[in-house]
Parts: C-alpha cells; structure tokens; sequence
C-alpha cells in the first residue's frame, strides 16, 4: 500500500507521497513513488504512483520514450492534457502486454497515479490517471487527489485546503495528513518525499527526502498530537436527560424517549430486577422504564 496526494493551487503544486511497499510481518521493503520529468524553463511534471509495484515500474520505464500517434512523446507533448493522454496509453499499453499473465496468476492489473506540472504557456494542471488508461482532472471544485490509503489524511485536507491556500500551509496541511495516515496504517512509512513547486518556475522549486529525523516532520507529529488532545479535552462533556428549557451541549432530553433495538430473551432466562439506587447511565435509566 501507499500514500500520495497531490494539490493544484493557485500559486503552484505540491506532491507529497511515502515509500512503503511492503509491510509483512518479516519483511518491510520501500520504493520511491514519485518520479519528476523536467526540462527547466519549458515544463516540469511530476508523476506518483499506487498499485502494484511492477506494474508501475513499467509504466515509468516505457513512459520517456513513449511516442503517440501525433509523434509526441512526454517531453514534447504542446500542453499537459496530451501529456496526461501519453501516460494513459503507457499505461494500456502495459496493460496489453501483462494483464493477462498477472490474470492467470490471480493477480489484479491494479495501478493509479497522480500526474500534474506546468508546460511553459499554460497553466498548472493536475490529473489522477486510472488502470484503464482514462484520467480525470483538478479543478476548484476538487483542488486535490489522494491515492493509496487515503482515508486517513482526508479529513484535515478537506477542512484546511482551498485554491488560495499558500504552498507552505498546502505543504504543512500535507505533511499532517501524511502524519495522520502513517499513524493508523503500518502500510505506509517512511522516507517521504515532498515536492514544491511555484507557478511559472517551470523548475522543481523546492523538493525534501523526509525520514525520520527530519526536525520539521518530528514537530509536526509531535504539536499536532498534543493540540488534537487540547482541542478534545476543551468541548463540553454531552448533557444526558436534560430539563426542557436546557440549551447548552443537549444530548438527550427529559421525556423524549430513545429505545435502543434489544434482542428478546431466550425463553428460559428471566430478566433480572436491578437495585434500587441513582440511575447511574442512560441504559439503566431504558431498563428502569421498561420494568
């Protein structure tokens, strides 16, 4: 498994992607995922990959020499959606010469990748690129894209990112997001890398291989940690069976009845009769109501 997210906003790119390929039980194996194609002062792209490995690697290998039917090849492509259009035929292109042997050892032809950059007289463009070759691409409706195991680092991403986002806040709020993954997925892992790319530049502005010393990524996953446990231990706890003229923090209200769905006993077993005393929790207060 891996992680990778890409992000076009207005001031230009950042990828960022990790570098776990495997994490068996005996063994833990790592590969850079993120490739960059750049010709300075005409374009720089950026390709990150998820999916099985060889399949990927193949990808990679056959992309700079491919040459489409226009006679383009990724360094000669005019804009970046005939870029995007290249990886797309590498990629069945692949999928024609191997999917049927993966096929016949039960294995998924399985690959996705995330492709964005600037050719010099357009703007930055990002594009997530499928098994089947076709591609969809960012706008300011969706100014990101995830791949891998993305679940975990959506959430701060969809809550901080927008097209005016500056690139360090991007690149801080992509570094979190990665923190939040790599804590709840052993799947991914260490080194990262992190690329930052200004509009116009036409040149890899500023790039990182983050391990696990890098004294930024350390403060990041230890402040975020400890500004998570401050912001949760300052809400309210809820208020249960609140009086009806109650406002504040109302869980639940006095004489609005919540019944969970319960299980009818087996025959044979009675049910038993608590002691009287305070009603300590709402299931007591649903078992006193039932008696």
């Amino acid at each position: 498994m891996t992680y990778c997210v890409a992000m076009r906003l207005d001031a230009g790119l950042v990828f960022l992607s990790d570098s776990r390929t495997n994490a068996g039980v005996d063994q833990v194996s790592t590969a850079r995922k993120m490739n960059v194609f750049e010709l300075p002062g005409e374009r720089m792209m950026v390709l990150m990959t998820a999916g099985n490995l060889s399949i990927s690697q193949s990808v990679r290998q056959l992309l700079s020499d491919h040459v489409n039917a226009a006679g383009h090849t990724i360094w000669t492509a005019p804009n970046m959606y005939e870029a995007a259009r290249i990886v797309g035929e590498v990629v069945r292109q692949v999928h024609e010469r191997d999917a049927k042997a993966l096929a016949d050892f039960g294995i998924e032809f399985n690959v996705s990748m995330l492709f964005g950059g600037q050719i010099k007289g357009e703007r930055c463009r990002l594009f997530q690129i499928y098994s089947a070759g076709n591609f969809i691409e960012s706008h300011n409706e969706n100014t990101y894209f995830q791949i891998g195991e993305a679940k975990y680092g959506k959430p701060i991403i969809d809550r901080v990112v927008t097209p005016a986002t500056p690139l360090d806040e991007a690149a801080k709020c992509a570094l979190i997001s990665m923190d939040s993954t790599l804590r709840s997925n052993i799947s991914v892992g260490l080194p990262l890398d992190l690329l930052v790319y200004d509009n116009n530049s036409l040149a890899v502005t500023r790039f990182v291989t983050i391990d696990e010393k890098n004294q930024y990524f350390q403060m990041i996953r230890s402040t975020w940690g400890e500004q998570l446990k401050t912001i949760f231990e300052g809400i309210a706890a809820p208020v249960w069976n609140a009086a009806p003229e109650t406002t504040g923090n109302v869980l639940s209200s006095a004489g609005k009845a919540s019944m969970p769905v319960r299980v009818a006993l087996p025959p044979g077993i009675e049910p038993t009769t608590l002691p009287a005393a305070p009603l300590q929790s709402l299931a007591q207060q649903f078992h006193n109501k039932q008696q």
